[in-house]
């Protein structure tokens, strides 16, 4: 038999698909005429296929047919849902530019707002995507006893996740499992409580799933293990999420079998150049310039970065006033937990013209991690220089002056982590951690305290977090190597949880620092009940400090915990003349 070289057979065969995509790809831009139906799909290959099909979806692409909006409607991080509702930053850019967005952000949308239909839309698409991977499954007659189980598993941790996801913004929200088709006429589903079901998905999850994978992306054991004790706490099972959480910590490693660890310095949970790290417990997959005109790419966060320079588009996501003033620590290094640092604003460059003197301050003590979350005039801007105020700030006037850092790539990175075919920087190879180990950490924390544990455990975990953070060769300036760090960094472990009342003041803070513009904040306030007293004071103080969004806004207990219900849902929903979906109370 002769034998071939391939070597010499791929370049002509890569060379062949080159000239048949060139030549034909009008399929591209129509609709396609059929579909692939289950009979060809029933093997492994279609199942697995059907599975990735799933796991695409995670990114947030895919659902703005009909509203009008981009894919930052529904982007991975939640940042319109979590992070801007939550306090942690601005929408940003003109009060105009994406407008949907504010009521959102003052916590009175509409049941007619398109951004809630399209993030409807597009996690319930996740839900069907992972559900037909299930019933092609059971067609399949070439699966493995063994790939039946993990593929079973790796798809009701998607569904799982797409559910969460819903639960947290809307809250009472169909479950929709594989039973549910058109063609069983079942699909008139009412919405009510999911969380159980949620929790059964990744219980089955982590009970079934190896502890390593085949691609990074995929989900593993731990991975389970973390969202199933993340459903624990949102549920008060404490005691539940307290022992899950001890199993993380001791064994859980990532889907490369990597054990899990906090990165060495904090940015470098968020740099491109090394993401996939011991940290990521469970990451979107992003990539770019790899021939799909940035389809891979993080296109749900393209908006937010500054508007100057070469950082991308479009000047959204601004951090709040807030947000950078919590970053003060007294003398001990500590935060303000009784939130008084609001009381005197941290200096900024407000008001102040590009070309007018500004020197920031270099007095008053500060987490170093602000300078990693929070973009300060006059501080080192990763490795572009110092941030230079106004001129990368689209609406100072209207939005404020910082700017987001944590998932903009450096100036050294364009080309390699952005995608060049695009029409801006903006969409990137930036993941998007899901959850990061020290999310677990201080989840585990609370679980210590208001599960059985002990403050000792609490303040091991909590100081676990703040030493990587205290560690001064990871500060800003230093990490580049190109300019100073600021002089007032002063950050310390706390020495003794005296009682939990205290911890869990702690332990929320720490979220609160550790976790910003991360989106979690929204759904914390929420979950702990004291999203009512935060976030008037923060419209309160945010109004005063010159974001003129918030004035007279405030959050009512009852209502704003969660948006309404799409009403472009409810009218689709109708049986008998009546929607199966209810409204959530005040909408």
């Amino acid at each position: 038999m002769k034998k071939y070289n391939l070597k010499h057979i791929m370049p002509a065969v890569l060379s062949l698909l080159v000239v048949l995509y060139a030549c034909d790809k009008s399929y591209l831009e129509v609709p396609a005429s059929g579909a692939l139906s289950q009979d060809v799909l029933a093997n492994k290959v279609g199942v697995e296929a059907l599975l990735v099909g799933a796991y695409s979806l995670l990114d947030g692409e895919g659902s703005s047919a009909g509203t009008g909006n981009g894919p930052w409607a529904t982007s991975s991080s939640n940042w319109t849902y979590e992070s801007v509702a939550g306090g942690d930053a601005h929408k940003g850019s003109d009060p105009g530019d994406q407008n949907l967005i504010t009521p959102i952000e003052q916590w009175n949308a509409t049941p007619s707002n398109s951004y809630l239909d399209q993030i409807w839309q597009q996690r319930y698409d996740g839900v069907q995507r992972a559900n037909e991977a299930l019933r092609v499954l059971k067609l399949a007659k070439d699966v493995t006893a063994a790939d039946v189980t993990r593929i079973t598993a790796e798809a009701r941790f998607l569904r799982g996740h797409y559910h969460f996801d819903l639960a947290k913004i809307f809250n009472n929200v169909p479950f929709i499992d594989e039973s549910v088709t058109y063609a069983a006429g079942n699909f008139l589903v009412a919405n009510g409580p999911v969380m159980s079901k949620i929790e059964a998905d990744f219980a089955y999850a982590y009970a079934n799933l190896p502890e390593t994978m085949d691609a990074v992306g995929r989900a593993n054991k731990w991975a389970a293990a973390a969202y199933l004790a993340k459903v624990y706490m949102f549920e008060k099972k404490f005691a539940e999420a307290r022992t899950l959480y001890t199993t993380i910590i001791a064994n859980g490693k990532t889907p490369l079998g990597v054990k899990y660890a906090l990165a060495p310095h904090f940015n470098e949970a968020f740099d491109p150049a090394k993401k996939n790290n011991s940290e990521h417990v469970f990451s979107v997959q992003m990539t770019v310039n790899d021939g799909t005109g940035a389809a891979n790419a993080n296109s749900g966060d393209a908006l937010n970065f500054p508007y100057g320079g070469n950082t991308g588009c479009c000047g959204f996501f601004q951090p709040s006033f807030s947000l950078a003033n919590a970053f003060k620590t007294d003398a001990n290094g500590l935060p303000y937990l009784d939130e008084t640092y609001n009381d005197v604003p941290l200096k900024s460059d407000m008001g102040i013209a590009a070309d007018q003197a500004f020197t920031p301050d270099s007095v008053t003590p500060m987490d170093p991690r602000v300078d990693w979350t929070v973009g300060r005039r006059g501080v080192p801007y990763l490795d572009w220089g110092l941030m230079p105020g106004s001129t990368w700030v689209r609406n100072q006037a209207a939005a404020g002056p910082y700017e987001p850092i944590k998932h903009v790539f450096k100036a050294s990175q364009i080309g390699t982590f952005t995608d060049g075919s695009s029409w801006t920087n903006g969409f990137t190879a930036v993941n998007y951690p899901l959850i990061r180990y020290a999310d677990v950490l201080l989840m585990a924390a609370e679980a210590e305290v208001q599960g059985g544990g002990t403050l000792a455990n609490a303040l091991s975990y909590v100081n676990q977090v703040r030493t990587r953070a205290a560690d001064p060769t990871g500060f800003v300036g230093l990490a580049t190597g190109k300019v100073a760090s600021p002089t007032n960094y002063k950050i310390k472990t706390y020495t003794t949880f005296a009682d939990a009342t205290y911890a869990m003041k702690a332990i929320r803070f720490e979220r609160k620092l550790e976790l910003a513009m991360e989106g979690h904040r929204f759904s914390d306030l929420v979950r702990w009940g004291t999203a009512k007293t935060e976030l008037d004071a923060y419209a309160k103080s945010e109004a005063k400090q010159g974001y003129l969004s918030m004035s007279g806004v405030s959050f009512t207990s009852g209502k704003s915990e969660y948006l309404p219900i799409p009403q472009a849902q409810i009218d689709k929903s109708v049986k008998d003349g009546k929607s199966v979906l209810t409204q959530n109370p005040g909408y």
